[in-house]
């Protein structure tokens, strides 16, 4: 029972870094199920500090998930349609055949949105097209290594207990 909380952890640790770049997936949240999985094998002892702090800092940053691309394209002067455009166009570009499609569709999806948006001013859908790809690129990097934090805690807890686990 416990190799399969251990795998199912270290699964999830996978997906949540995966899910770091997806706005489709929580990548903290499914990061800190990992973590909450490793602590329920016979193992390893619960420890709640950890998860506790695990667990407010997946809840900031979710929130923060919400607010950095939206004041992003804010302050380069978009609307709500340019941070709809993101999203899609990071959807759009994981699933296109294109290398590097989940760089270059939050900012295309975002120029769309912008352009839906205001159509006749093309410097401005521009400008917030760039912002909300900002936006986005410093919530991902953020979600990004707190996954990878996560994961690092993960690992060292299991070695930690590698005698009992395996």
């Amino acid at each position: 029972m416990d190799i399969l909380l251990l795998t199912l952890g270290f699964l999830c640790m996978i997906v949540g870094i995966i899910g770091s770049f997806m706005p489709v997936l929580p990548g903290p949240s499914i990061s800190w199920i990992g973590l909450l999985l490793l602590y329920f094998t016979n193992a390893v002892p619960i420890n709640y500090w950890i998860l506790g702090i695990t667990l407010a800092i997946t809840v900031v940053i979710s929130i923060l998930d919400f607010v950095i691309p939206a004041k992003g394209t804010k302050k380069f002067g978009g609307s709500s349609y340019g941070i709809w455009g993101t999203n899609i166009g990071l959807v759009i570009g994981i699933i296109a055949p294109i290398p590097f499609g989940f760089l270059i569709g939050p900012f295309v999806g975002a120029l769309i949105g912008e352009l839906l948006f205001d159509y006749k001013d093309h410097k401005r859908a521009m400008k917030a097209a760039a912002g909300s790809f900002v936006g986005f690129l410093a919530s991902s990097f953020m979600k990004f290594v707190i996954c990878v934090m996560f994961l690092g805690l993960f690992v060292w807890i299991a070695w930690q207990y590698k005698g009992e686990l395996f």
